[in-house]
């Protein structure tokens, strides 16, 4: 991995691929819970109009009465709109439906790309003492995932195992870049994380050694299995770690949570 050195306060990290259904989200709650369990203090960020980290981590809709919406768009503290889950150490600043509005009001905004960078960085959030920051991104590269890079330290790839996996990372890539340039130079990427990957299968096998001969050491050396409990467990409203923790993926949660706070120091 490349050396990140560790900044002062919560390290920020977006969860982001434009792609849809590779693992954005399960990465985001399971890291998230295995970075709790090794005592960490976490949040995450739900920036996906579809809200699924939120259901995912047991906020129901009629629970969300503050949002990433009115942290991005109203004067509002912290307090207001940070939740407890029930993961000891874990929190979450939830999403609904509304959010999906907030590209179009982010263009009227002057700051429209330095929102969250400056709502993460209020004073009031040094209360929290959080270790790390998750945002789940939502599966586009608009405002919103913008706002999630500009306010990162770094990018968390994940990369499902399949064809023309690596195809969709051009873009991101790009992004990453224009991201650099235009407001956060220091942006980097955490690595490139490989999921739904089953060892029996030729494919994914292809995929990683294709994976590894591109980005090298920006490939994390842990790997998430195609895994049926990692799948059944948001609709449990849990994290696999809750769910089952003796499963294989929550193993490989845990395995790439020990990794990135190594590769932090």
């Amino acid at each position: 991995m490349s050396d990140l050195s560790r900044p002062t306060g919560p390290k920020i990290i977006a969860i982001a691929n434009q792609k849809g259904g590779v693992g954005k989200t399960t990465t985001t709650i399971n890291l998230a819970a295995a970075l709790a369990e090794a005592g960490k203090r976490i949040l995450v960020v739900d920036l996906d109009p579809q809200g699924n980290a939120s259901t995912g981590l047991g906020i129901e809709v009629e629970d969300r009465e503050y949002t990433t919406y009115e942290l991005l768009l109203d004067d509002i503290e912290p307090e207001q709109v940070i939740q407890k889950t029930e993961t000891e150490g874990l929190f979450i600043v939830p999403a609904t439906v509304d959010l999906s509005s907030a590209d179009i009001e982010l263009f009227a905004n002057e700051k429209r790309s330095f929102l969250l960078h400056d709502a993460l960085r209020q004073t009031q959030m040094d209360q929290f003492h959080f270790d790390y920051i998750l945002i789940d991104c939502p599966p586009s590269l608009n405002l919103l995932t913008v706002n999630a890079m500009i306010a990162a330290h770094s990018v968390l790839v994940p990369l499902q195992s399949e064809f023309f996996a690596l195809e969709g990372l051009s873009q991101l890539m790009l992004t990453i870049r224009e991201v650099r340039q235009s407001g956060n130079k220091d942006l980097r990427i955490e690595g490139v994380l490989l999921t739904m990957y089953d060892r029996r299968n030729n494919l994914s096998q292809q995929v990683e050694n294709d994976a590894r001969a591109n980005l090298g050491e920006l490939v994390f050396q842990t790997m998430i299995p195609r895994n049926v409990r990692v799948s059944e467990a948001p609709s449990f409203a849990m994290p696999v770690l809750s769910y089952d923790p003796s499963s294989k993926g929550a193993v490989a949660y845990r395995d790439l949570a020990s990794e990135l706070t190594k590769n932090n120091g």
